[in-house]
C-alpha cells in the first residue's frame, strides 16, 4: 500500500490518480474537521470539498510530501474560518444530522418499539447537542476519534499538536460530557 508521501509524489509526476487516492483517504478527516468548525453539515461537505480542492490547486507548494495530512487540514481549517468571517450564519445544531429523521421512521412501528426508539433517539438527540455545545478543539476529537475512527497519532498529526495533547483534549470532552448529561435532564432545563 502506498503512503500519503508516495502518492503526492505521484500527483507531484503529473499522475492524477495519486490525488484521487488522497481524496479517498482524507475526505471524511477533512468532514469531520469541517463539522466542528462551521457546525453544519450541508457547509461542512463543501468546505471539505473546497478543502480538497485548494489542496490540489496547490499541491505544487507543499514542501513536505510526508506533512500532507497536516497541510491539507490546514487549508480546510483555513477554508472554515473563510466561511465563518464571510457570512453572517443562523445555526443549525448538530442533531440536524437525522436523528429527527429516525424516529419519525420509527414512529411507523410498533408502539412498544417506537417508545422505546423514541427514547433512544432522544437521549442521542441530547448527546448531539451537548457535542455541538462544546469547545472547538473538544468537538473537534470527539468527531475525528467517534465518527471518524482517527487514531490519536493521525489526530495529532491533522491538528498540528502532540498525541498528549489529543489525549488531554479527548479526556477533557468525555468529562464535560458526563458531567453535562448526568447533571441536567436536558439542555436548557434546571436539574
Amino acid at each position: 500500500m502506498m503512503t500519503d508521501a508516495d502518492l503526492v509524489r505521484r500527483a507531484w509526476a503529473g499522475h492524477t490518480d495519486g490525488y484521487a487516492e488522497l481524496v479517498q483517504r482524507w475526505a471524511g478527516r477533512l468532514l469531520a474537521l469541517c463539522q466542528a468548525r462551521v457546525h453544519r453539515p450541508d457547509v461542512a461537505e463543501d468546505m471539505a470539498q473546497e478543502a480538497l480542492l485548494r489542496g490540489f490547486r496547490a499541491l505544487h507548494t507543499l514542501h513536505d510530501a510526508d506533512k500532507f495530512g497536516a497541510w491539507l487540514c490546514g487549508i480546510a481549517r483555513r477554508a472554515c474560518l473563510d466561511w465563518l468571517k464571510a457570512r453572517e450564519r443562523s445555526q443549525v445544531v448538530f442533531s440536524a444530522l437525522g436523528v429527527h429523521r429516525r424516529t419519525d421512521e420509527l414512529l411507523a412501528g410498533r408502539a412498544d418499539e417506537t417508545t422505546a426508539a423514541v427514547e433512544h433517539a432522544d437521549e442521542a438527540g441530547r448527546l448531539l447537542e451537548e457535542v455541538e455545545a462544546l469547545a472547538d478543539e473538544h468537538r473537534e476529537v470527539i468527531l475525528l476519534y467517534y465518527y471518524n475512527d482517527v487514531t490519536y497519532r493521525e489526530m495529532a498529526e491533522m491538528l498540528g499538536v502532540s498525541s498528549a495533547t489529543v489525549n488531554a483534549r479527548l479526556t477533557r470532552a468525555r468529562a464535560i460530557l458526563r458531567e453535562r448529561l448526568s447533571v441536567c435532564p436536558k439542555r436548557g432545563q434546571p436539574p
